[in-house]
């Protein structure tokens, strides 16, 4: 690891929340002489370990790891089937390192897709986490931003229709406290790797003034801590204006 990029980091303005396409799994073990491409996903594991450590070390309050899309459902069943499999041996594996570093476990998605098992693994493992009071992960399973925004605008059109919420009163602040990810910040930087310049449905709302940050020619099984460092400290080098001015940020600031 590069301790350069890690003592560079000003700790006072770190990103409260971090989310993460894990891109490139296949390619990566393709390239690596492998067909089959679960063979990426496995290897996948040492860079999910090294940005919850990462984060959990710098003290990043949220990191959202986009596991498994709404879309994915339409790859090769033997390849669903094994990304389910490896989804319940991880959190099986990794509840005790999460219990020591404190990491709370939380989930976004259309959960009750999943299989039992793997509902079941999943739910014990949030609830087991419950308490921890060091970085919060949330696994983004089923998921994508259109499902998100479909459920949302489902429970307030419930609300309005039953009286309890004026149509009047729907505003951002509603539809943000009806998202799967209510509660939490939206996340500051997007980091993606695999090369490809395209958000894949993911927190179509929440990522509205997200900091992207694409590494073009990285696959996700090779992302390591001085990558999350080298993300975050061009992140720290971006002036973040939200519609203002150069001007405006500058004297506010």
């Amino acid at each position: 690891m590069n301790q350069n990029l890690k003592e560079s980091i000003d700790l006072g303005n770190l990103p409260a929340h971090i989310a993460v396409i894990m891109d490139g799994n296949g390619r990566w073990a393709k390239q690596q002489g492998f067909a089959d491409r679960i063979f990426g996903h496995r290897n996948a594991l040492t860079a999910v370990r090294e940005t919850i450590e990462g984060c959990g070390e710098l003290g990043v309050g949220y990191l959202t790891l986009y596991a498994f899309s709404t879309e994915n459902w339409n790859r090769p069943q033997s390849e669903v089937k094994a990304l389910m499999s490896l989804l319940i041996s991880t959190i099986h594996d990794e509840l005790p390192t999460m219990m020591k570093n404190k990491v709370r476990l939380r989930s976004i998605g259309d959960i009750s897709s999943l299989p039992a098992n793997s509902q079941k693994v999943l739910q014990d493992a949030i609830s087991q986490t419950a308490n921890n009071t060091g970085l919060t992960l949330v696994l983004a399973l089923s998921y994508s931003g259109k499902w998100d925004l479909v459920q949302a605008t489902k429970q307030v059109a419930l609300k309005v229709a039953a009286g309890e919420l004026s149509s009047d009163a729907v505003n951002a602040e509603v539809i943000d406290q009806h998202l799967a990810t209510a509660g939490m910040p939206d996340p500051d930087l997007m980091i993606r790797t695999g090369g490809d310049h395209r958000i894949s449905n993911f927190m179509l709302w929440q990522l509205a003034y997200a900091e992207l940050y694409i590494f073009e020619e990285l696959f996700w099984p090779d992302f390591r801590k001085e990558h999350l460092h080298q993300a975050i400290l061009d992140f720290q080098m971006r002036e973040r204006r939200f519609g203002k001015t150069s001007e405006q940020v500058k004297r506010e600031g």
